[in-house]
């Protein structure tokens, strides 16, 4: 029996008092218990539950998020997991975190297993997908998303060491070559790989110690259109998505003074939904184009921004707004 052949199966336990009826509804795979306290509340929660179950177009579907233990990634597993995949959660020095991202992918019924590995390095990546075969057999949906902390590679073009430069772009671009490569071989009709970027580091000159990050993601990128053509044949489909500026995401790693400037400048209106990405927004996205209404989108580059690119950053705001 597959997952998504698995059966629901729920305890009623009812109790008739002086004060009526009062009980509880268990889902026995997941002990979600909820009170009832009529008959026809047995009904209603059996039927939402029911409801929530019909709706995970990801049900039965294998996972694989890089960098899924924290920020971004945790957010795109998690809403991978309520879609009803089973999730691998793949970190690099952080196994706590990894175990908690874990945990709650369970909670919302779902499950999975957590995998380490250095993506800078080609060997582990390969290790990784092994591990993915061994566990799941499958692969259905691969998002890259993992990177170095910045420490790593934050470094101005006339200062950038080549070992700096070297790791962000093993981390990105080959990470990436060889995973789309390991993973369409576990893949079959209507696979999705989806890459987690940050366009404007590409395509713009002024974030100057970004520049081995900008310059791994736009090779990432333009790796995404060249698989998106290769494995159209197989129908599996290529895409990344490009998230503004985020909560708990590589901006923390700048300190609470630079959090909190960003987040008050999005608000004040640069970002027009007036606020920050979250890593569940990303998520969303993510869930979106891993379904199988998605099947038609490929080669594309996704902005979850909500609708930062769209701001002219050569004039000031208040000159936009009339």
């Amino acid at each position: 029996m597959t997952a998504s052949d698995r059966p629901l199966t729920f305890i009623v336990r009812i109790v008739a008092g002086e004060q009526g009826l009062r009980g509880v509804v268990e889902r026995v795979r997941t002990g979600r218990k909820d009170e009832v306290r009529r008959a026809e509340d047995v009904a209603r929660v059996i039927a939402a539950a029911l409801e929530k179950e019909m709706a995970m177009a990801l049900k039965g579907k294998h996972v694989l998020v890089t960098g899924g233990s924290r920020g971004i990634g945790r957010g795109i597993a998690l809403k991978l997991a309520e879609s009803g995949a089973r999730v691998a959660v793949h970190y690099y020095v952080n196994e706590a975190a990894a175990n908690e991202t874990l945990e709650r992918v369970r909670k919302h019924g779902a499950d999975g297993f957590i995998v380490q590995a250095d993506v800078s390095r080609v060997d582990d990546v390969r290790r990784m997908f092994a591990e993915v075969k061994q566990r799941f057999g499958t692969l259905d949906v691969f998002v890259a998303n993992a990177r170095p902390e910045a420490a790593k590679f934050y470094q101005k073009p006339m200062d950038i060491t080549l070992e700096a430069w070297d790791h962000a772009m093993d981390s990105q671009a080959k990470a990436f070559l060889v995973g789309v490569r390991e993973s369409a071989e576990l893949m079959g009709q209507g696979g999705r790989v989806i890459a987690i970027t940050y366009a404007p580091g590409g395509q713009r000159g002024t974030w100057q110690p970004w520049v081995a990050m900008g310059s791994a993601k736009a090779a990432l990128e333009s790796l995404v259109r060249y698989f998106a053509v290769a494995l159209a044949p197989r129908g599996i489909t290529v895409n990344s998505v490009s998230p503004g500026l985020t909560d708990d995401s590589v901006l923390q790693s700048f300190g609470d003074v630079a959090v909190d400037v960003a987040r008050k400048w999005h608000g004040s209106g640069w970002t027009p939904m007036g606020r920050m990405g979250t890593p569940a927004d990303i998520g969303n996205v993510v869930a979106l184009l891993s379904s199988p209404e998605a099947s038609w989108i490929t080669g594309q580059l996704i902005y979850a921004d909500g609708g930062a690119s769209l701001v002219d950053t050569l004039l000031p705001l208040e000159i936009q707004r009339g």
